[in-house]
């Protein structure tokens, strides 16, 4: 039986969600995989980011890293320091690979999208 997170519908969800972090605000993996129901699948996020550099209409990707407010993703990235790039463009300040303020800048789509 095919595993459910690795299907499009599951990319889908993830990109929906990445849609909606706003500009000058990041998430981590781990909370759009809590927020989607299954908390266990930040691994899988990655891979939707990882596949999301061709998906229509876009998805900000950069706006994505680890739990601590890593760049882990940014290998993915064309050329690497895009994924950095786009973050200080849009006022995140970011020091050795490491969203600075992580705290504030961090955008808890279970908080954020709640009815």
């Amino acid at each position: 039986m095919k595993d459910p997170r690795l299907s499009a519908d599951f990319f889908e969800n993830v990109y929906a969600v990445v849609r909606l972090v706003p500009s000058g605000r990041a998430t981590s993996y781990g909370a759009i995989a809590r927020y989607l129901g299954i908390g266990s699948s930040a691994r899988t996020v990655g891979w939707a980011m990882n596949a999301s550099h061709a998906v229509i209409p876009p998805v900000p990707a950069h706006r994505v890293v680890n739990r601590l407010g890593m760049l882990s993703g940014k290998a993915h990235f064309h050329p690497p320091e895009a994924m950095q790039q786009r973050l200080l463009e849009e006022g995140v300040e970011v020091i050795n690979d490491e969203i600075q303020n992580w705290n504030r800048v961090f955008w808890d789509p279970a908080q954020e999208l709640s009815v």
